[in-house]
């Protein structure tokens, strides 16, 4: 089979291209290789994608000729859309770049899939979505209408954009809420790497909201594995389904969204001493305020995600940043 993967230069882009050709698939992979964060480690990761059923082809997704054409030249049968400009408070600074890539973009992207009559496309959505909500677990059930930044508004866009295309055309289409994504060929941008990073030039790290923070840390290899598993299970019609107990997470139409997250919310400051003890090393902590579009705690429920694919991440932060920490040393000496 022939999977477009967009983003696949991007952290979770080419690990799950990296999957889908161990498995013996065929990868065509978009990135535009924006400099948002170091192009170098875009360009290490991509040529850790070496394999005669890769093949890469630099373009931005919003540029729809360009993305139609790719559509027609390959027997696409699957699309797992990854690209995006990524980042929280960089959002809040540069909307307009959010605006390209996650909605013009997707748009380039889901139009293809509808002409293409493309099986099952899968995007990436984000933990972002639920804004303000303080219930916690988060449930893909919950309300999502009160975002917090504009990433997580494109991100919500997403959604709706994918519900009405299921719609209108059958095109199913699967949503993956994602929880704080980290491990080997991480973001730069991203805490783990900043604090490492920072730990090992003996330099202050930055720790918003006084450390108050507790997150939903997900390992790379278990974001995949989901990610794979729901690719593999296409949504269906639900003639049965009942709107007048309509949530934000399932349809009549082919269409579904699910969190991946590892269930098991961490607190921050026991986040930051699970990096000194895989370091060796103390930080030296500068505690700061919340930040502008950040949440203070997240934690997914992710039991739809095991009763419709039968799995939930399990690796816990102290082995996942083992993992990282032996990467970064091996890629940085």
């Amino acid at each position: 089979m022939t999977i477009l993967v967009t983003g696949a230069a991007g952290f979770i882009g080419s690990h799950v291209s990296q999957y889908l050709l161990s498995r013996g698939d065929t990868v065509v992979g978009l990135d535009n290789l924006n400099d948002y964060y170091d192009v170098g480690l875009k360009q290490s990761r991509l040529a850790k994608l070496a394999h005669e059923k890769f093949t890469f082809i630099q373009l931005d997704i919003a540029d729809k000729d360009a993305v139609d054409a790719i559509f027609k030249k390959y027997a696409i049968k699957k699309v797992v859309n990854l690209a995006a400009q990524a980042g929280v408070r960089y959002s809040i600074e540069n909307p307009w770049d959010y605006l390209n890539s996650n909605l013009t973009g997707f748009l380039s992207i889901i139009e293809a899939c509808r002409h293409n009559k493309i099986e099952h496309l899968v995007y990436a959505s984000s933990s972002s979505v639920y804004g303000a909500n303080t219930n916690l677990p988060f449930r893909v059930e919950d309300n999502v209408d009160h975002p917090l930044s504009f990433y997580a508004a494109t991100k919500k866009s997403n959604e709706l954009m994918a519900h009405c295309y299921s719609h209108l055309y059958k095109l199913p289409t699967t949503g993956l809420r994602f929880f704080t994504v980290y491990g080997p060929w991480g973001r730069p941008d991203m805490a783990l790497f900043l604090f490492t990073k920072n730990i090992l030039a003996k330099k202050p790290i930055q720790v918003f909201n006084y450390g108050n923070h507790s997150r939903d840390f997900t390992y790379i290899d278990d974001i995949v594995e989901g990610i794979i598993r729901v690719l593999d299970k296409t949504p269906q019609v639900n003639r049965d389904y009942d709107f007048s107990q309509a949530n934000p997470a399932a349809s009549s139409a082919p269409y579904r969204v699910y969190n991946i997250g590892n269930n098991d919310p961490v607190k921050l400051m026991d986040y930051i001493n699970a990096i000194e003890n895989a370091l060796g090393m103390k930080a030296e902590i500068e505690l700061l305020p919340l930040q502008k579009g950040d949440v203070p705690d997240t934690e997914a429920d992710v039991s739809t995600l095991i009763a419709d694919v039968g799995f939930k991440p399990s690796t816990s932060v102290q082995d996942g940043i083992n993992k990282f920490i032996k990467w970064y040393r091996k890629y940085y000496t």
